[in-house]
């Protein structure tokens, strides 16, 4: 192992990080003012009366989040345009200055509330790009601004699990442009009003995976090159982060620092971020979501779904449906484990405490033996049985360190069948087949940076 490859072996989550993991499927909810003018980027001229939601329910907009099994909730507490659905007082572009509620309503606090009666996460989607300020384009000034809307946010709306901060910064209506901002004095002031929160998108705990189609890399590494990383100023350069390949052998051979930075994979139910009436026709299906939530959840990265309000405040009730219909589908092919009740065991092991059976305990997980160049775990179930997925997990408290693995049934034969054949697995990698009927599984792990522990197997 070269000393690059050693020097990626321990690197490890924060805890913040870690609790990605526990809220690996989650929504972003755009509602504002884009939802009544049918606009992706708002003028911020818009008059505050626009806002106006006929039959607003926070309770149905977390339960139709709720419902798909989705367990966090991220909301566009403002956009490019400027407009807050919180009464802001460091701006009068804000929810007060509406007809709604008669200029007392709160729609952060109402959903923030809500989350926390329903069990779900609450965060807040921020961008950093206000056109309707009149102070944007003035350096310190604006970033005081930022701080002064953050600092409301972080304070008055109870626990936030993750503040998502938006990089992208155009012209204002002032006809400035703020060309640098004060990202590690934001990340100071969220640090010190959420310590626990994830500062995610341009933020030093997880970062966007570089598109908005939901997917991720075929290789997800969380451990990749710190320069992918803020940098001194706190600035993310998301140009390396589109690259196709973070975190192999060959793409950081010349890399000597690194750090946790695991990804999350955005993408909209609708064509667009923000409710339109057209777009009520070609809302993603559930098969389509499943398939996606395969291709990130199953493959090391979290994922967040645009979920879009509609003008009465609500979600509509197609893409309710949708969500309610996807939540009993992922509870039906997840919500069991053939494992449960198997007999676990393994080519080696470190020690009594690494045992491959401690794999079925809560907290306990398996590690092999050093000298064991090619691991091997195998699981024989009670009887043969039907399945075509099986989900590990490395115990990523401790590292990311599995490159390649296959997953092999025992067929009727009595013979070693191919199942799956896998790169990295990280917090959670889904092996998909066709169904296959077997009583016994085996999984052997052929590269890996070091060491690795497996912390769980789930046979569906």
């Amino acid at each position: 192992m070269t000393n690059a490859y050693k020097a990626t072996v321990n690197i490890v989550p924060s805890e913040r990080q870690l609790n990605l993991k526990t809220h690996k499927f989650g929504a972003f909810v755009y509602f504002g003012m884009n939802t009544f003018t049918a606009a992706d980027i708002g003028s911020g001229f818009t008059s505050p009366k626009t806002f106006g939601p006929e039959d607003f329910s926070a309770e149905n907009i977390v339960s139709a989040v709720k419902s798909s099994g989705m367990t966090s909730l991220v909301l566009t507490v403002k956009h490019y345009d400027g407009f807050c659905l919180w009464p802001s007082r460091q701006t009068d572009y804000t929810i007060a200055e509406s007809n709604w509620m008669d200029g007392g309503g709160d729609i952060v606090k109402a959903i923030s509330d809500e989350c926390a009666r329903q069990g779900i996460a609450f965060g807040i989607y921020f961008p950093v790009w206000d056109k309707h300020e009149e102070s944007y384009g003035s350096g310190e000034q604006y970033d005081n601004f930022v701080k002064g809307q953050l600092a409301e946010l972080l304070t008055d709306y109870g626990d936030i699990f993750m503040v998502w901060l938006d990089h992208t910064a155009g012209k204002g209506n002032n006809g400035k442009i703020q060309s640098s901002f004060d990202w590690n004095g934001y990340y100071k002031l969220i640090r010190l009003l959420q310590p626990n929160a994830i500062i995610a998108g341009h933020g030093p705990d997880a970062r966007d995976v570089g598109n908005h189609r939901g997917v991720c890399r075929t290789s997800e590494w969380s451990v990749v090159p710190k320069s992918l990383g803020p940098d001194e100023n706190g600035l993310i350069h998301f140009g390396d982060t589109m690259k196709l390949d973070l975190g192999s052998r060959k793409a950081i051979k010349r890399e000597k620092e690194f750090i946790w930075y695991p990804a999350v994979a955005l993408v909209p139910m609708r064509p667009n971020w923000f409710y339109r009436s057209e777009d009520d026709v070609v809302v993603k299906t559930k098969d389509k979501i499943i398939k996606l939530y395969y291709n990130s959840v199953g493959a090391n990265t979290a994922l967040y779904l645009g979920v879009a309000v509609d003008k009465r405040g609500r979600i509509p009730s197609v893409d309710s449906q949708i969500l309610k219909n996807l939540g009993k589908d992922l509870k039906l092919m997840f919500g069991y484990n053939l494992a449960d009740s198997a007999e676990f065991s393994a080519s080696s092991s470190l020690s009594e405490l690494y045992s491959p059976e401690r794999i079925k305990l809560q907290n306990g997980f398996w590690r092999p033996a050093e000298g064991d160049k090619k691991p091997e775990l195998i699981i024989k179930l009670s009887e043969p049985d039907m399945f075509d997925k099986i989900v590990i997990s490395e115990n990523i408290a401790n590292g990311q360190h599995v490159e390649k693995f296959r997953v092999y049934y025992k067929n009727e034969k009595n013979k070693w069948k191919l199942f799956y054949k896998g790169t990295v697995i990280g917090s959670e990698r889904i092996c998909t087949s066709k169904p296959v009927k077997s009583d016994e599984i085996k999984l052997v792990f052929e590269q890996y940076r070091d060491f690795f522990e497996i912390f769980s197997v789930a046979i569906n």
